[in-house]
């Protein structure tokens, strides 16, 4: 497995656009690190995506302390309808394969504020 650390500083306006390493592989987890006087202030808002596809990976509103996800994402059959356990059952869920830059955008993190995500890819 591999570790990408993505640090990141908001803006005064507690915004900010960053991207990771181009990562290539199955990602396994990431994990959102809230440390210090500085940190990402409560209530901070993230998305994470694809750079190249726009591939939602992780989005969530209010995050008020360190967090990690396992994102994963449905699978279809050839045909294009998704892949069921049992007919009309639970969608079967896969690692999302990448090999692209992730954008982690922040927004409501607070004034000249700090994060940092480790993204875990196998």
């Amino acid at each position: 497995m591999r570790r990408f650390k993505v640090p990141v500083q908001t803006a005064a306006d507690g915004t900010a656009t960053v991207f990771s390493p181009r990562v290539a592989g199955k990602l396994q987890s990431i994990q959102y690190v809230k440390d210090g006087a500085t940190a990402f202030a409560d209530g901070v808002d993230f998305a994470i995506t694809a750079e190249a596809t726009g591939e939602n990976v992780w989005t969530e509103s209010n995050v008020n302390a360190s967090a990690v996800r396992y994102p994963r994402a449905p699978v279809h059959t050839e045909a294009g309808a998704p892949a069921l356990y049992a007919a009309g059952g639970t969608p079967i869920l896969d690692r999302i394969g990448l090999v692209d830059r992730l954008k982690i955008v922040i927004a409501q993190g607070g004034a000249n504020k700090t994060g940092a995500f480790h993204i875990l890819v196998d």
